[in-house]
């Protein structure tokens, strides 16, 4: 049983390994073909305008590709900033973060002891991940499977 699975790990990292050398030679041809592009962008500039024109055309190219991308990442974290800030507000206030609670169950672990508590915590601690793993469930998942 447990060959069986080491054997399609192996299967799979050599899988994987594979594709990603596959994926670095592709980066690395692509790389090469840019490099030549510029390059031949340049001397054809650089014979019909001059060398400073050529210089001139080339970084302004590259001026606007940086540009671009950084304009892209800015409106990535943008939208990851308020995603995240709706997630926040969506999420439910944790009960932990209220002081008066966090008091109340300090003091109740004083009186009742530890040893005596630590069997109800662990059933509320169940019961609370059961609540939770249900209210994730999506409602219609028997409506979903039923395909008559």
């Amino acid at each position: 049983m447990f060959q069986r699975w080491i054997d399609d790990f192996k299967a799979n990292a050599g899988t994987t390994l594979r594709l990603s050398g596959l994926v670095v030679a592709n980066i690395i041809a692509l790389t090469i073909a840019l490099i030549f592009l510029c390059a031949a962008g340049f001397i054809y500039i650089s014979r019909e305008y001059g060398s400073i024109y050529a210089c001139l055309a080339g970084a302004g190219l590259f001026l606007v590709i940086g540009l671009v991308v950084l304009a892209v990442y800015g409106e990535q974290q943008r939208s990851a900033d308020i995603l995240r800030k709706e997630a926040a507000k969506r999420a439910p206030p944790s009960l932990f973060a209220d002081p008066a609670l966090l008091a109340t169950g300090i003091q109740l672990a004083r009186v009742v002891g530890i040893k005596r508590l630590l069997p109800v915590i662990l059933l509320g601690g169940l019961a609370l991940g059961l609540m939770v793993a249900r209210r994730d469930e999506p409602a219609d998942a028997d409506d979903a499977t039923d395909d008559d």
